[in-house]
């Protein structure tokens, strides 16, 4: 299988503030707002789309409760600016940044409509974490 372009659909109360919030804090791009479905897009990689389906509307096949279980997650080159963003913007951070052993730096911050958004940067894992899971750093 060829795959040409990458995107995730997700179920929305309202799809418009949905497409809205990933324009303001993620800096995607807006291409198409129905009401009921906004598509959007990233700028730096047009592969990369999230759309918004209203939650009732007949395109689900069943009507769809908001977004669970469900992370999103965008590596970035400068987490600790996102961090100062998100927090300046008042964007509810879930999970504040932590460096992961494995070789992450990263925090989560809520989304529309329950989806997680995870910002994550790679930096260098921890020697010895890498060696005690049997893993070359």
């Amino acid at each position: 299988m060829q795959v040409t372009q990458i995107g995730a659909a997700f179920a929305s109360t309202d799809p418009t503030a949905a497409g809205g919030w990933f324009a303001e804090h993620l800096g995607f791009t807006i291409l198409v707002d129905l009401g009921w479905y906004v598509s959007t897009q990233h700028p730096d990689r047009e592969e990369l789309r999230v759309d918004f389906v209203r939650h009732d509307h007949q395109t689900w096949v069943g009507p769809a409760n908001r977004v669970q279980g469900a992370m999103l997650a965008l590596v970035v080159h400068d987490v600790d600016g996102q961090h100062e963003r998100m927090a300046s913007n008042r964007v509810q951070i879930l999970t504040p940044l932590v460096t992961e052993p494995w070789g992450q730096r990263r925090l989560q911050v809520a989304g529309p409509d329950g989806l997680v958004i995870e910002l994550v940067q790679q930096v260098d894992p921890d020697p010895e974490w890498m060696a005690a899971q049997g893993l070359s750093a």
